[in-house]
């Protein structure tokens, strides 16, 4: 399908993953991502296309950020983690929501400024954190919690599941069955509404 049809340039509505045209005709703007020359829009939108200056891109239907962006800080969720990186699962801003659904990758290397030797010292599956997008290399939120305000906002007991509760610098404890774990803690843990 042509992109050069009236109705195709007045905004029609498109979601993730919707072919806009590819890059020998148009240069992917805002909203859009290439994958074997083929541009696609990223989010839920309105295409629109500048026949002019060949540019093609997708405007959001909600008036929130469209993406992550390299520097912004973002509030996760932890998935599984490996021995060294972990996938964070994005669902907002630090101080609004994001339109879509994003992952990201928080790498060993990519926590702290001290020698780190497992995931599982930082974080683990189903913690909240705050992170910082560095780099979105390949089409990946590429992650960082190295920095004083960045780390784990909530974490859950791995025995039974409670609510850890900060007990000094980088310990939580567990108040149902006193667990103690480590985490890579945020100065603020335990006070940033969700």
């Amino acid at each position: 399908m042509s992109l050069k049809s009236p109705e195709q340039k007045t905004g029609r509505l498109v979601v993730p993953g919707e072919r806009l045209g590819v890059i020998e005709e148009f240069i992917p703007d805002a909203g859009t991502f290439v994958k074997d020359c083929v541009i696609y829009s990223k989010i839920v939108g309105r295409a629109l296309v500048d026949l002019m200056n060949k540019r093609v891109s997708v405007y959001p239907l909600v008036n929130s950020e469209l993406v992550p962006k390299v520097g912004t800080e973002i509030i996760g969720q932890i998935g599984n983690p490996q021995s060294d990186n972990v996938l964070v699962k994005i669902f907002k801003k630090t101080n609004s929501r994001i339109s879509g659904e994003f992952s990201g990758i928080l790498h060993i290397s990519d926590v702290s400024d001290r020698y780190i030797d497992s995931m599982n010292d930082v974080c683990k599956p189903g913690d909240i954190i705050r992170a910082k997008v560095i780099s979105t290399k390949n089409r990946i939120d590429h992650l960082s919690t190295n920095d004083k305000n960045l780390g784990v906002l909530y974490a859950f007991c791995s025995r039974c599941g409670g609510s850890l509760e900060s007990l000094r610098y980088d310990e939580l404890r567990c108040p149902k069955c006193g667990n103690v774990e480590k985490r890579k803690v945020a100065p603020d843990y335990g006070q940033v509404q969700i």
